[in-house]
């Protein structure tokens, strides 16, 4: 098996010459890697031992997180995107990060989330957000809310979330949340657009569950922007903490005050 998964999506060519170059590269060194398209709906053949290398933006590093989630592997976050908040290797240093990787990594965990769908009944993934969202343009959904099983409050908006420290500067923020530092075991749950019912965010535990239920319409959830199913009024998404973190391996600097500066453009200069 590969030392090494690049993952791409099959229509970024920069990615995936990026892969053969520094994959030829490291073989010099007798390290093994191979490609994986995150289009391919085949699961590839590697062990929680190979180092998942999301080659992209934001949305390749959310779907290769999900897949090395699944393995048990760590990830590394390559920037080929426009804005990256979640990555933290410039392309141009790809190489040496890596092998500094394999010889000494620094892995953080990354709180993820597990939601609980009702049909059918599953599990599902997601490293940023989970969204119960209005299923038509021009209506609001009414959800409301748990927290362990104490009613918490009803709201009627666009949506309702649940977001992770990291998703904290995603979706979460662009609806007026807080930004969490992601060495905090938390969850945001954040309205999104509401009507006549608070706006703030509400921090809960990293422990706790919280369960969100369609009260008079049909609502889809949505999970790292992808649609995982729907809920009918008086059924239940719950979301808690996976027993399982996602580990990212991390080779600079990427404290929260860099990130905010370096990503987020401070003062747009």
């Amino acid at each position: 098996m590969p030392d090494l998964l690049f993952t791409a999506f099959s229509n970024r060519s920069d990615a995936v010459v990026l892969a053969d170059d520094v994959g030829r590269h490291l073989r010099a060194s007798a390290i093994s890697s191979e490609l994986f398209l995150l289009d391919d709906a085949t699961a590839p053949n590697v062990s929680a031992d190979t180092l998942v290398v999301s080659l992209g933006g934001d949305g390749t590093f959310l779907k290769s997180a999900r897949l090395a989630h699944e393995l048990g592997a760590r990830i590394m976050a390559v920037n080929l995107g426009r804005l990256g908040f979640l990555l933290n290797v410039p392309s141009a240093e790809l190489i040496q990060d890596i092998k500094q990787a394999l010889a000494d990594p620094r892995v953080v965990e990354r709180l993820a989330l597990q939601i609980t769908m009702p049909r059918p009944a599953s599990a599902q993934f997601a490293l940023n957000e989970v969204v119960v969202e209005r299923a038509h343009a021009g209506h609001m959904v009414r959800v409301r809310s748990y927290v362990d099983d104490d009613e918490y409050l009803t709201y009627s908006a666009d949506g309702v979330m649940v977001a992770t420290p990291t998703g904290s500067t995603g979706y979460n923020f662009s609806a007026g949340g807080p930004v969490i530092d992601t060495t905090l075991a938390v969850m945001v749950l954040t309205p999104i657009a509401p009507h006549f019912t608070i706006d703030r965010s509400i921090v809960v535990a990293g422990d706790k569950v919280i369960r969100l239920t369609a009260v008079t319409k049909s609502a889809e959830v949505v999970a790292d922007g992808r649609t995982i199913g729907s809920i009918e009024p008086g059924e239940s998404v719950s979301v808690s903490r996976s027993a399982n973190p996602v580990r990212v391996v991390e080779t600079r600097r990427f404290e929260l005050g860099f990130r905010l500066r370096e990503s987020l453009r401070e003062g747009h200069a």
